[in-house]
């Protein structure tokens, strides 16, 4: 791999509410809104040369780089690895709680009822960028979620993870890495994952 361009899901349902949606088995598609964003990524990308594309389990990536890509020969690929975080108690409910929780968990390793910590976050996101580096393939799309992309885009920039995602990622707007920077990013975060600094 040559090139990384991650793009956020447009829009979805969930998101519009302001809910928590980490669970695959739970079908939350996109919003008209979101399903414009999709379109308006397809034609941000349509002069880039993809060969891939990799989305997460959960309904909205894959809907997104559907429309994205509309009439395109490119292949997608699910990668749950990708997915949201698993809220476990949280799921369904409001954003915002899960929010509080996270911001006053006490370290990394604590994790909500039925979910995942956010070490075990972070090592499962740096495992799947990880696995695109030894892709054959020059270039590839990773449509995501944004605590994914806000993880490895503050790591290029030397940021390590932290409590509160300090960057927002927009829907659908493509945000390309190189494998240096991705090599780069990786460091960071595999840094953090020996001494979490929470």
């Amino acid at each position: 791999m040559e090139r990384l361009i991650l793009a956020r899901h447009g829009e979805s349902v969930f998101s519009a509410r302001g809910l928590v949606n980490g669970d695959p088995a739970v079908d939350v598609g996109l919003t008209p809104a979101g399903e414009e964003q999709a379109r308006e990524l397809g034609r941000a990308l349509a002069g880039e040369p993809l060969d891939v594309c990799v989305v997460s389990a959960l309904r909205r990536t894959r809907a997104t780089a559907e429309a994205a890509l509309a009439g395109r020969a490119v292949p997608i690929e699910e990668l749950a690895a990708f997915d949201d975080p698993r809220a476990g108690r949280f799921e369904g409910l409001p954003l915002d709680e899960y929010r509080v929780w996270a911001w006053a968990a006490g370290s990394a390793e604590d994790a909500p009822g039925g979910g995942e910590s956010r070490r075990a976050i972070v090592a499962r996101y740096a495992a799947a960028y990880r696995a695109q580096l030894d892709r054959p393939d020059p270039v590839v799309l990773a449509v995501l979620h944004a605590l994914p992309i806000a993880y490895l885009v503050d790591a290029v920039d030397g940021l390590p993870p932290a409590r509160e995602m300090g960057r927002a990622i927009e829907y659908a707007r493509p945000y390309p890495v190189d494998a240096g920077e991705l090599r780069r990013g990786l460091a960071v975060l595999d840094a953090w994952l020996e001494e979490p600094t929470w």
